[in-house]
């Protein structure tokens, strides 16, 4: 009987590992083809039998999509409007999150809930009366415009919150016997021990704003200020029967954010479940 169990959890680890593998190749098979497809002519994308691999390497894609549709340009644009939103978030879901869970104040747990609530309501039903307001304060066509409605975002609030609320209160106890700060406290003690939910803020919050398209599409209305997601959608009217340009930027979108969820994958995970071996 036990020869028998031994068995059979053995083929059950062999299936479950086996439907593991084949489910990552269906979900990265349509990533590799892409990263192929882009050093590939047309005629090898159409060529049969199809090939997955390019036979020979034409860089020449990556040439044309900058210099003949100035992907560049959109490319910055984009990376810029990232960064200042990153660098908002960065600074403000963290003191915002750590004064919902270590101070008690009048009306904290109603603000939180609020916060919450935002959370359910979709873009798409804000969206006019947020257009109103920006086009009131004339930033209509402005990088202040784009990015603003997006300096704080809630669950960044709410993922802060959460994770500090795991940090022992006995080291800021001890802080403020020493005549620290609150300020101090919160820089040298509360953000490095809030680093993986940094990081995973970082990432949500890169990738929500560097593929967002409706928004950028209602507030600009140059196109040198246009971000990479709208310059994509013309491209594809553009060179709608072009595939291997297609997919060469498709690749130039999206190597940023595989790029950066790479990088800081750890820090995500970590951050996402609220793993900081700081519980109290």
């Amino acid at each position: 009987m036990r020869r028998n169990s031994g068995r059979n959890k053995i083929f059950r680890e062999i299936i479950f590992h086996v439907l593991i593998i084949v489910g990552a190749i269906i979900v990265i098979f349509p990533t590799i083809y892409m990263f192929s497809a882009s050093f590939m002519s047309l005629d090898q994308i159409f060529s049969t039998p199809i090939h997955i691999f390019p036979l020979k390497l034409h860089f020449e894609n990556y040439r044309e999509v900058f210099v003949q549709f100035a992907l560049h340009r959109y490319f910055l644009n984009s990376t810029f409007v990232v960064i200042v939103v990153l660098l908002f978030n960065i600074f403000f879901c963290p003191l915002v999150g750590y004064s919902l869970a270590k101070f008690r104040f009048p009306g904290r747990d109603f603000l939180f809930i609020f916060t919450l609530c935002t959370m359910m309501i979709p873009f798409n039903i804000i969206v006019i009366p947020l257009y109103l307001t920006i086009r009131t304060f004339g930033w209509i066509n402005t990088y202040q415009g784009l990015v603003a409605p997006q300096i704080i975002i809630p669950f960044g609030i709410f993922l802060m919150r959460q994770f500090i609320q795991g940090i022992p209160n006995d080291y800021l106890d001890a802080a403020r016997i020493d005549g620290c700060s609150e300020f101090r406290i919160f820089y040298q003690i509360i953000l490095p021990l809030s680093t993986p939910a940094i990081v995973a803020l970082s990432i949500v919050t890169f990738v929500g704003n560097w593929n967002s398209f409706l928004w950028p599409l209602i507030v600009l209305t140059s196109d040198a200020k246009q971000t990479l997601p709208i310059a994509l959608a013309k491209f594809l009217s553009n060179y709608a029967n072009e595939w291997h340009l297609l997919m060469t930027a498709s690749v130039v979108a999206s190597s940023p954010i595989l790029l950066f969820f790479f990088l800081f994958n750890r820090g995500f995970i970590e951050g996402m479940t609220g793993l900081s071996g700081l519980k109290g």
